[in-house]
């Protein structure tokens, strides 16, 4: 295929199995702040070292599972070029800052509780993925860092489905559409796509709430770039905006690679035994108490 013209049909442009996966932060951590790019010693160092660094996120107790080491997840590497942040504006590869009103909503969100099952996080009610303030299939598409960065792309002259592995969620890109009425609020936001030459421009709006990215609000705006580079490579841009959350828009740059690995199904509780078990056993464990 040739991909630096103009495709006419575009049923195969996109297409296909991908991955994002990377354990190149979305934002340069602190240490980091002078260091634009990785040298490759750097870059292995970075490699080798990030489960153990990753792992000091979570307590004691979480850790004790065996899916936060590499027996569950993926051994993920730096993105190509070896930049050390997935923010390419501002240059200083950080998030801008949150203004005052993001700050004050989210301290009016009710806080997660284990007593009420509403109250439980997005993740554990399996309702989407919202690992470290990013969901898969809701724009921005920030990589997981848990591994499950799976995506299957269809395509129709008039419509670009995103499909993600995690929670198998599906977004659809309307080629051409308007935006609903901004009193239509989704859990993936409204996506409407055009092409420019060989690059597809997705617009979505319309969020909720619910599914913010990193405590954004309804007006969160994200335009989207996905433009096919080669037989195995997608590069993905994106630019975020919200003026209600952040003091300036930001944007991202996120290679995605051709998979051969088929997407299983994210089943979340069904058929989780553990589940039955562990609320079997704080039954007994509070029996034994009133005893």
């Amino acid at each position: 295929m040739d991909f630096s013209i103009v495709v006419d049909n575009l049923g195969l442009y996109l297409q296909g199995l991908w991955t994002n996966g990377t354990i190149t932060p979305l934002q340069r951590p602190a240490n980091l702040a002078a260091k634009l790019v990785f040298s490759e010693p750097e870059a292995a160092e970075y490699e080798r070292t990030w489960l153990g660094e990753f792992r000091k996120n979570f307590p004691p107790e979480d850790l004790q599972a065996p899916d936060i080491d590499y027996t569950y997840m993926d051994r993920m590497k730096v993105v190509a070029g070896r930049r050390t942040s997935l923010i390419t504006d501002p240059s200083d590869g950080r998030l801008p800052p949150l203004l005052p009103a993001a700050k004050a909503r989210a301290d009016a969100r009710p806080k997660p509780s284990k007593d009420d099952p509403e109250l439980l996080g997005l993740d554990e009610r399996c309702l989407l993925a919202t690992a470290f303030g990013t969901s898969n299939a809701t724009p921005p598409m920030v990589p997981n860092p848990f591994g499950q960065n799976f995506y299957q792309i269809v395509q129709t002259r008039d419509h670009v489905l995103i499909y993600t592995e995690t929670v198998h969620d599906a977004r659809v890109i309307r080629i051409g559409g308007q935006h609903a009425p901004a009193a239509v609020q989704l859990w993936l936001g409204d996506s409407i796509g055009h092409w420019e030459g060989a690059t597809l421009v997705v617009d979505t709006t319309n969020f909720t709430a619910k599914s913010h990215f990193r405590g954004s609000g309804t007006r969160l705006h994200v335009v989207e770039r996905f433009t096919r580079t080669g037989p195995t490579t997608i590069r993905y841009q994106f630019t975020a905006d919200d003026p209600e959350t952040w003091d300036r828009a930001w944007s991202a740059e996120i290679p995605f690679n051709a998979s051969d690995q088929r997407i299983y199904e994210y089943a979340c509780h069904e058929g989780n035994y553990s589940m039955m078990n562990v609320l079997r056993g704080a039954r007994a464990e509070e029996k034994a108490a009133r005893r």
